[in-house]
């Protein structure tokens, strides 16, 4: 009657403890892994399950096959290619072209995406908060956690603000001139999931600056290496599981200071305590593979506009969005580090039934995306299904321009012809 939940630290299960802050929520710690116990099927433990979704803070895969090969479940670990040196440093190493003017300090392996956002947010909120400023700002529709990290971990609905078009320069204007001397930082995606629209960076740190303000970006959607981001930011944070763990077999994160910025001293300090570190054989295995993360892309990024063009000029497509779409083409042009420098993402809508279409399509079907490998998904009705089945949630995801059947591909490195063969194929299929 009970449900283990395994953490990545004896930091996190007492994070969890504290949070569930109930009699009914067991510490435990065994055989080397540490974690919180609920009772199953109980509302104790659908909390316990977003708190560790929410901040990234569930057991690495890796370190749960290291333990039930110390318990004698597991003959071995499965057979891997690992880096054979010091795996931190050389993840360091790849990524410095991505960060050129950041020193060793000011990067943050993390044991997954959501810890970097998680760590960064709270990072920045603790030295906002003694300054008295507690409201923060998301701007534009992004990742469910990291909008549910602003919604729950803010104090409440009155330090939450949103503004879900990245164009909305007057909403951001006018909250600021509001509110300017409380808000603490402004989160953000350059660019955005799922619609990949991008801000205008550099007006968005100008008015952070001016205000006090501090800035988060995530550069996950398109990566570090393609977009250029730390110069405007002062922590930026990606998923290191997208692009550079390409074969798909890691989960990493990253967030990486300014050294240039206001708070760069502190934020290494906050962010030292509160970041989850890569598990050694984690951090082995995505070093074995980083160094490929360029090749990857280049062959990524070359089939992008053609499997955008082939969409926009087909007339079973309803719209199709993607780094360079027109809406904030120029906005990305001033974050990209190359004309072809556009992420390996896009989403699109169609004009024929969307089941009919998944069910056809001859393409791996997942969530994630930065694979060489190929996924498709049906992306709100995966992360907002909680919003697609109600009249409110609906409502919702029109106000920010989200259709409940939005499909998002994440375009591997198979040869681009294929892909446009398979994607037509479907098309024709869901259209008869």
């Amino acid at each position: 009657g009970q449900v283990v939940w395994l953490t990545v630290s004896a930091r996190v299960a007492d994070a969890l403890a504290d949070h569930l802050a109930s009699p009914a929520a067991r510490r435990f710690a065994e055989e080397g892994v540490q974690g919180v116990a609920t009772p199953e099927f109980s509302e104790l433990a659908a909390r316990a399950k977003t708190f560790l979704q929410h901040t990234g803070g569930f057991l690495s895969a890796r370190a749960a096959e290291d333990c039930l090969v110390r318990l004698g479940v597991l003959p071995a670990v499965e057979a891997e290619t690992l880096w054979p040196g010091d795996a931190v440093a050389e993840i360091q190493r790849c990524l410095r072209p991505a960060f050129p003017t950041a020193g060793t300090a000011d990067f943050f392996p993390a044991t997954n995406g959501m810890n970097a956002v998680y760590a960064a947010f709270r990072a920045v909120a603790a030295l906002q908060a003694a300054r008295g400023r507690q409201v923060w700002v998301q701007l534009g529709w992004l990742y469910l956690d990291t909008i549910a990290i602003l919604k729950k971990f803010t104090g409440g609905p009155a330090n939450y603000a949103a503004v879900v078009n990245v164009n909305d320069r007057a909403s951001l204007e006018r909250l600021f001139a509001e509110r300017g001397a409380q808000i603490a930082g402004i989160l953000t995606e350059v660019p955005t999931n799922p619609l990949i629209q991008t801000p205008d960076v550099p007006w968005l740190a100008a008015l952070a600056r001016r205000h006090g303000a501090r800035l988060i970006l995530d550069a996950s959607i398109a990566s570090p290496f393609s977009v250029d981001l730390l110069p405007q930011a002062d922590v930026v944070v990606a998923s290191l599981t997208k692009y550079t763990a390409s074969a798909g077999d890691v989960i990493a994160g990253l967030a990486v200071v300014n050294p240039a910025g206001p708070d760069a001293a502190a934020l290494r300090a906050e962010l030292g305590a509160r970041v989850e570190p890569l598990y050694p054989r984690e951090a082995a295995r995505l070093a074995a593979q980083i160094g490929r993360t360029p090749e990857v892309l280049a062959r990524i990024q070359a089939s992008v506009p053609r499997i955008v063009a082939f969409l926009e000029n087909h007339p079973a497509v309803a719209r199709v969005y993607w780094a360079q779409q027109a809406a904030t083409a120029t906005a990305f042009a001033q974050v990209a580090r190359s004309p072809e420098a556009v992420g390996g993402m896009v989403s699109f809508t169609l004009k024929v039934p969307m089941e009919r279409f998944y069910d056809a399509v001859c393409l791996p079907k997942g969530p994630s995306f930065g694979m060489t490998t190929t996924l498709l998904c049906p992306f709100i009705q995966l992360a907002h299904y909680d919003l697609v089945t109600s009249v409110v949630g609906r409502a919702e995801l029109a106000a920010a321009g989200l259709d409940p059947e939005l499909l998002r591909l994440s375009v591997g490195t198979e040869p681009v012809e294929d892909l446009i063969a398979v994607l037509a194929a479907a098309l024709a299929e869901a259209g008869r």
